[in-house]
């Protein structure tokens, strides 16, 4: 597999086109952004952390039936992936009070939802990705009834599985944002990454194991990176 022309650069990858036109190659970054990317710093080791992590949770959902973009980790950086056109949402699914819902509603973090509330933002950096909802995602013409539904589906789904491997590691699965996009059959599948960028993890004694440690400045977030790792692998 050779690796082409650039195609895209986001805050914390690259991805590039290959010889076969249905796969990309995916280089993570050793940057982390906050605040919609108006913070951003270089984070050395950061890059294989999280592709690392992800290849692994990729591939677990991958054997679970959950079918996704990734191929195969070609180095400790990169990764192949299949393909696809990315849907301009971010869904988001929480299973306890923390980070922006806490703030949005004045409750205190670490409430255990009764039911995990699934959420929609617009992908947008130009608009600070807003919250949307379910007529906004139509009106917008990002995806039909049926579309939602199933991404909701899908949604809770992979959060069972995400959890309970979590779980084997004595993490608790707070909330996590994914992403889904449309390969060249048309099929909407789980694309992006699962990693600690994307996913907000507590140990047994409440620790973040997670980007809150580079938000709010709690300690070495390549530490609390290669501890996730080092459990996964573990496994």
């Amino acid at each position: 597999m050779q690796k082409g022309e650039l195609l895209y650069e986001g805050k914390a990858k690259k991805l590039y086109a290959t010889d076969d036109e249905n796969v990309v190659w995916v280089e993570h970054l050793d940057q982390a952004t906050a605040l919609n990317g108006l913070r951003k710093e270089q984070i050395i080791g950061k890059s294989a952390l999280n592709n690392q992590i992800s290849s692994i949770m990729f591939e677990k959902l991958n054997a679970k039936g959950i079918k996704t973009d990734f191929i195969e980790m070609i180095s400790k950086t990169e990764q192949l992936n299949e393909k696809v056109e990315i849907i301009p949402l971010e869904v988001v699914l929480r299973n306890r009070v923390a980070g922006s819902f806490a703030k949005r509603f004045g409750l205190e973090e670490g409430e255990v939802l009764r039911n995990p509330i699934i959420e929609f933002y617009y992908k947008s950096d130009a608009l600070d990705d807003p919250f949307i909802n379910d007529e906004h995602v139509k009106y917008l013409g990002i995806a039909t009834d049926d579309e939602i539904a199933d991404l909701k589906k899908e949604t809770l789904k992979i959060n069972e599985i995400v959890k309970e491997i979590w779980a084997s590691i004595d993490l608790s699965l707070v909330d996590f944002k994914i992403e889904f996009g449309r390969n060249k059959a048309g099929e909407i599948i789980l694309a992006d990454e699962i990693s600690p960028d994307c996913t907000r993890l507590w140990d047994k004694e409440g620790h973040h194991m997670d980007k809150d440690v580079f938000r709010r400045n709690l300690g070495s977030l390549t530490d609390v990176y290669d501890e996730v790792l080092r459990r996964l692998q573990g496994v």
